[in-house]
């Protein structure tokens, strides 16, 4: 409702809401037409933005009429194009911000596209460059048209990166939640990947961005209230004795883990502050990993060889060989360890992604997260616009 509103008043009185209304000629006009017409490439609903009503402008003779729905379509693209056309991403639990465009920054691309001709490359610069959304938009195009669940996970998958930073970081990691991995990725390579266990359906881990400045070795763990509740609260009033043995403590109102072999966090952890006090961590329940599903934890990422992750990440910095890292982790005493080089990490939910070779792989859909994705990307409201 809000975008039908917004787009209404465009229509009807663009000029109070973005100064004159710009002047469309026949030729950017008609590449706008051609851009609609084939929207469908970048997994969109060519029907969201009306091309029968800017064609109908076209072939009219109020110039009026023209410019302001061109305006208005080249805006609603450049919307959905720049931010992803699901605004509120609330629903299937995605917090990572995206590619932040205000009005005036649209006016001026409007502006120049209209200036220069080119409409086209004005609404293509909006789109992520990354590898994968071009691998994802070439498998679309490869897919048949019968081919209906394909086709859906294809346009939930560009959707989802459309809604992502265009700059990601020149290293980062990223956790794909329904492929259960992390990969720590330079430019556009990946050059370390591993297995993960994440959050069950009951309790999924969030998509959110973060960033690591550093490793804790040997740490102890803060139960969660609600995993007090679940299980460790009842062990500490049943069996005192065990829970003290497995090396629970209270102090303060709250209950730890001492580090050891048996700490649920494992070995290390890494220091990446973030609101939903999830983390990627080693695991003593190393076992899991042999799993083909592996949605196991309380949302918490448990990340094989989780040391030699942390390894990696210490590279280069004095006194912080992989022998370094071995002797502190076998002394078991708590210490932190700042990065010299701090790097992003995104946990996303990508249920297809181009894999090493280029080829398309797909996940399962843990959080049954793409319906509601596809559903979105049918903006029938905008449909009813004159």
């Amino acid at each position: 409702m809000k975008r039908l509103i917004v787009l209404f008043l465009l229509l009807l009185a663009p000029a109070s809401l973005a100064g004159a209304v710009p002047a469309w000629d026949r030729t950017n006009a008609e590449q706008l037409l051609g851009y609609v017409d084939g929207i469908a490439g970048e997994g969109l609903d060519p029907r969201d933005y009306d091309a029968d009503a800017l064609r109908r402008a076209l072939a009219g003779t109020d110039a009026s009429a023209l410019n302001g729905r061109a305006t208005a379509t080249f805006l609603h693209l450049a919307a959905d194009l720049g931010s992803g056309h699901q605004r509120d991403r609330r629903s299937v639990a995605w917090h990572i911000a995206g590619q932040a465009r205000d009005a005036a920054a649209s006016d001026a691309l409007l502006q120049q596209a209209l200036a220069s001709h080119a409409v086209v490359p004005a609404l293509q610069s909006l789109l992520p460059q990354h590898r994968q959304y071009r691998l994802l938009k070439a498998a679309l195009a490869a897919t048949p048209a019968h081919d209906k669940a394909g086709i859906e996970r294809l346009r939930a998958n560009l959707e989802r990166w459309r809604w992502m930073p265009r700059r990601l970081g020149d290293r980062y990691l990223l956790v794909n939640v329904p492929a259960f991995t992390v990969s720590l990725v330079e430019g556009d390579r990946v050059v370390e990947r591993r297995r993960v266990i994440v959050g069950k359906r009951s309790t999924p881990t969030p998509q959110f961005q973060a960033t690591v400045t550093g490793v804790i070795f040997n740490p102890w763990w803060d139960v969660p209230q609600s995993i007090v509740r679940e299980s460790v609260g009842s062990l500490l009033r049943r069996s005192p004795a065990l829970a003290r043995a497995r090396g629970y403590t209270t102090a303060g109102g709250r209950i730890r883990q001492k580090p050891g072999p048996g700490n649920a966090l494992g070995q290390v952890k890494l220091v990446m502050p973030n609101p939903f006090s999830v983390y990627l961590h080693d695991t003593p329940s190393k076992q899991l990993f042999d799993e083909e599903t592996r949605a196991f934890s309380h949302g918490c990422i448990r990340t094989q060889d989780a040391i030699g992750l942390a390894a990696t990440l210490l590279r280069g910095q004095a006194d912080w060989s992989r022998d370094d890292v071995d002797r502190v982790v076998q002394v078991g005493r708590t210490r932190e360890v700042a990065l010299d080089r701090p790097l992003p990490v995104y946990v996303v939910y990508l249920t297809a992604a181009a894999d090493d070779s280029g080829a398309i792989a797909t996940f399962p859909d843990v959080y049954g997260r793409d319906g509601p994705v596809v559903s979105a990307l049918v903006d029938r409201e905008t449909r009813s616009i004159p």
